[in-house]
């Protein structure tokens, strides 16, 4: 008798990784369940980083059938994911936890653990898919539906964890999820969608203040394009690219935030078309394919989540990844992703280092 692939789903407590579990079981593997406890949990906190999220995984397994196991990787979310954070908008960029989680908790930490507990494959409740060449070379691709896609927060995943990865979503719309949750019966199969960071439940910029170790606040200036003096401000960890409201500025037109110096500590002001570059340097590089087959070649590049990509070429110029956009991109900025596409396949991907104007 074939023995069934044992499939461990990482749980979050919402409708996602619960439907997997529920439909991986229906398909016949042997299933369990498995959630992070990432956090000290505190009444103000949100997102998947609750304490009633663990519970909500918890009882979806229990409805479905399964084991759950719940591990502790506070100290790991801390030095991975949370000191990221803090010290990329510390030092004027923004970061993209996201990537990070995954990267580190789940694809990392979890996938580890979830191997050492005997199983074939780690599933998540991820809108993306995974599939393979005749070459035996795995690729990560767009989910079904394009709304919810999320291939652009995977772009680090190697060739070995794609190997033991399954997203049994990626072939459905987040409509048909909700349905198919509750047609299980499941009691998280109307629970919203978390938005924010998850382990902030209000201002980024307070959290920062006071969760970095021996925090200064570096008063700066802010200036415009042509190197004039505007203002003042408190640390350029309160600033983002592409930011018009608290600038602390008196102007007569709408300003926004074009560039973070880290160095001398200025934050640069420009009017809407300023925002706009076709440059930019990555680093960090993780790739699907060899990049050297794509130089000089056109590309879709998206530059943030939310962002249509848009079309590229890359070339390489000093070890570092130059990439030039066919159209200007507005508020290209330092710290967030950059994931390269052909149709719905991810080519790889890196991290906005430095954008020219």
């Amino acid at each position: 008798m074939k023995m069934k692939k044992k499939v461990i789903v990482a749980m979050s407590g919402g409708v996602d990784s619960s439907t997997t579990a529920a439909l991986l079981k229906e398909q016949g593997y042997d299933v369990s369940g498995i959630t992070m406890q990432l956090w000290d949990y505190a009444e103000e906190e949100s997102g998947c980083c609750s304490l009633s999220d663990v519970l909500d995984a918890r009882m979806a397994a229990n409805q479905i059938g399964i084991k759950h196991t719940v591990v502790d990787y506070k100290e790991d979310f801390q030095k991975y994911v949370v000191k990221d954070f803090i010290d990329k908008y510390y030092c004027g960029q923004t970061p993209n936890p996201c990537i990070m989680c995954n990267e580190h908790m789940k694809f990392n930490f979890l996938l580890n653990k979830s191997l050492e507990m005997g199983a074939d494959f780690l599933a998540t409740g991820h809108y993306a898919k995974i599939s393979k060449d005749s070459e035996g070379v795995f690729f990560l691709e767009k989910g079904q539906d394009k709304f919810k896609d999320q291939s652009y927060f995977l772009f680090t995943l190697s060739q070995k964890e794609l190997s033991r990865l399954m997203f049994p979503l990626g072939e459905y719309t987040k409509n048909q999820v909700r349905e198919i949750s509750e047609g299980f019966n499941l009691s998280v199969a109307n629970k919203k969608d978390s938005q924010d960071v998850c382990f902030i439940a209000k201002d980024y910029r307070g959290f920062i203040e006071k969760n970095l170790p021996n925090f200064n606040s570096k008063e700066g200036s802010i200036k415009s394009l042509d190197g004039q003096i505007l203002g003042k401000h408190s640390g350029i960890h309160n600033f983002t690219i592409g930011q018009r409201k608290k600038l602390g500025i008196n102007s007569p037109i709408a300003m926004y935030v074009v560039s973070i110096n880290f160095k001398n500590n200025d934050v640069i002001v420009g009017n809407k078309e300023d925002l706009y570059s076709k440059v930019l340097f990555a680093n960090n590089l993780n790739w699907s394919v060899n990049p050297k087959d794509l130089i000089e070649k056109k590309v879709d590049a998206k530059i943030r989540y939310r962002s249509p990509e848009s079309s590229a070429s890359i070339r390489f110029i000093d070890g570092r990844l130059h990439v030039l956009f066919d159209q200007p991109q507005r508020s290209i900025t330092p710290g967030q992703a950059i994931v390269f596409y052909n149709k719905d396949k991810v080519l790889g991907g890196g991290w906005i280092d430095e954008v020219l104007r």
